[in-house]
């Protein structure tokens, strides 16, 4: 309301406000907050009915003019109203003196409108979240789930002594996930606060399990080690950093952009306490070759006896292989897989802040890992590295399950598939690219430029140009071993219209057109040669 009367004060009095532009120019601090003051004084006394100090030409007024607008009213809200006004007042001659600093909290409250604006003025600089094709994270949800969200932003997902209702459906969606995942029987699980938290108990799961069988054999359990690729999400470094794992990288190639059988043996040793295969990488968006990792890790055990367990990072696949590739063998369908992650918030469709992960037999999951608490009057079983944490999401993951089925979630992921390789297509017949990956495991594609095409400009200047038109296209290099490869990625999720693949494509093509016509190459100062722009997990 505050608002709507300061923009009727600005379209009456454009003289007023040329008056405080004219300050802004002026060096003098003194002069900037007089005129600038001058004019919100003026633009206050329009807001509420009044009159200015000066008439629609700028000029000096003879005496002041009566209103003709409606007299002022003695309710709460014309109060309100008036003292928005005034804070507005307050807090522009703080700016105009430099005394006014949002780093710190204000001496005095503001009132909620005020605040709100604040808050959502500086939040409106962010990207726009629909043309944001560097996240897998879900952008958008239906009203009915925002509905549903607005009434359960309280749950506290660790009470559930208070909220034994979303614990139970907790459960239920666990086990609609290890079902997803062909669970033999019964099994454990949890949600967590993302597929980060959901990595680190399997490590911890995986790492404990491999510590108690050492010390059943009275061997040392200094030096734990764990195998993956080098192309892993981030999650994973942080999991052997904190908890002391040395990581074993296996490294990826031109050729070989996934983990393989024979890089993974080569990497295993008796301290080994697991393999990560990735089921959608964050890089390029393949899946790595899980039932031929799965296949050998049985051989290993036939010939040595090394009993080595397999995890699979499922962040985005495990959300997505059940409903568009049902014939691929990659879960418990194979023993080998002790268990799996998966984010919700990715392909799962909710909005951030949900993880899943699933042990496909409650003995892969050490009791010792498992907390009981008094909490709130009641015994709760605890498996998580965090501990409050919002329910809300858990219960809109039960909301898209019952909503979609698996004929909608099927439809859904279909598409983003079909846009993908639509758009895969498309850049892959541009004579300056050349695709590493097409949208056919994940709807997740991504590309090079052609070695030797242009020493004007590279994908960086590819991103940056496309940011100009609202695009966040990343670009950034490969893992070690081929990280000189630049590659840029499309995430092709919920929220992306058929519509708006053909307007990237043009965007795409302009943008190509002119950093080809530029007379020399684009200034390379103050970019980070190493880490690129805007990649996200």
């Amino acid at each position: 309301m505050v608002l709507h009367h300061i923009k009727g004060a600005i379209k009456q009095g454009g003289a007023i406000l040329d008056e405080a532009q004219s300050a802004l120019v002026d060096p003098s601090l003194d002069s900037l907050g007089d005129a600038a003051l001058s004019a919100i004084n003026s633009a206050a006394q329009l807001a509420v009915g009044g009159t200015s100090d000066a008439d629609s030409d700028g000029s000096a007024a003879a005496a002041p003019k009566p209103s003709s607008g409606p007299k002022p009213k003695s309710s709460a809200a014309e109060g309100g109203e008036a003292q928005g006004i005034t804070e507005l007042h307050q807090l522009l001659h703080m700016a105009a003196h430099g005394q006014l600093n949002l780093d710190h909290i204000p001496s005095k409250p503001l009132s909620g409108e005020m605040a709100y604006n604040i808050v959502h003025g500086q939040a409106m600089l962010d990207g726009n979240a629909r043309l944001n094709l560097a996240t897998f994270v879900s952008t958008w949800m239906d009203d009915w789930a925002t509905r549903l969200y607005a009434e359960s932003y309280d749950k506290n997902m660790i009470d559930k002594d208070e909220y034994p209702q979303t614990a139970a459906i907790e459960e239920t969606c666990t086990k609609i996930i290890a079902n997803l995942w062909h669970a033999p029987g019964d099994t454990i699980g949890t949600s967590t606060i993302g597929s980060s938290e959901a990595c680190m108990l399997a490590g911890l799961a995986m790492k404990r399990r491999w510590q108690q069988q050492r010390r059943a054999d009275g061997l040392p359990t200094d030096k734990p080690n764990l195998v993956m690729s080098a192309a892993v999400q981030v999650v994973w470094e942080k999991f052997c950093n904190y908890w002391e794992v040395e990581a074993r990288y296996v490294p990826v190639t031109w050729k070989d952009q996934v983990l393989t059988p024979a890089g993974m043996l080569g990497a295993i040793d008796d301290n080994t306490i697991g393999v990560v295969g990735i089921l959608g990488q964050t890089y390029t968006g393949a899946y790595e070759p899980i039932a031929e990792l799965a296949a050998a890790l049985d051989d290993l055990q036939d010939r040595t006896g090394r009993d080595v367990p397999l995890h699979v990072d499922a962040a985005s696949g495990g959300m997505v292989a059940p409903f568009i590739q049902p014939d691929l063998v990659w879960d418990f369908q194979l023993t080998r897989v002790h268990s799996i992650n998966t984010s919700g918030h990715k392909y799962g469709l909710v909005y951030p802040g949900l993880g899943w992960v699933v042990w496909r037999s409650p003995d892969y999951l050490p009791e010792d890992l498992i907390f009981h608490v008094s909490y709130l009057g009641g015994d709760m079983p605890t498996l998580a590295l965090n501990f409050s944490r919002p329910g809300a999401q858990v219960l809109l993951q039960y909301y898209l399950f019952l909503r979609l089925g698996r004929s909608g979630y099927t439809e859904i992921h279909k598409l983003g598939q079909v846009m993908a390789m639509r758009l895969s297509s498309a850049i892959g017949k541009m004579p300056m690219f050349e695709l590493l990956t097409k949208g056919d495991d994940l709807p997740v594609f991504c590309w090079r430029l052609k070695p030797g095409y242009t020493t004007k400009w590279d994908l960086q200047d590819l991103s940056d140009r496309l940011r100009y038109h609202g695009w966040q296209v990343p670009s950034y290099p490969m893992p070690d071993d081929i990280s000189d490869v630049w590659v840029m990625r499309i995430v092709v999720r919920l929220g992306l219209l058929p519509g708006q693949v053909e307007l990237l494509l043009g965007d795409i093509r302009s943008s190509v057109a002119y950093l080809d016509s530029l007379d020399g190459p684009m200034p390379r100062v103050g970019r980070n040669a190493k880490k690129g722009n805007s990649f996200s997990y």
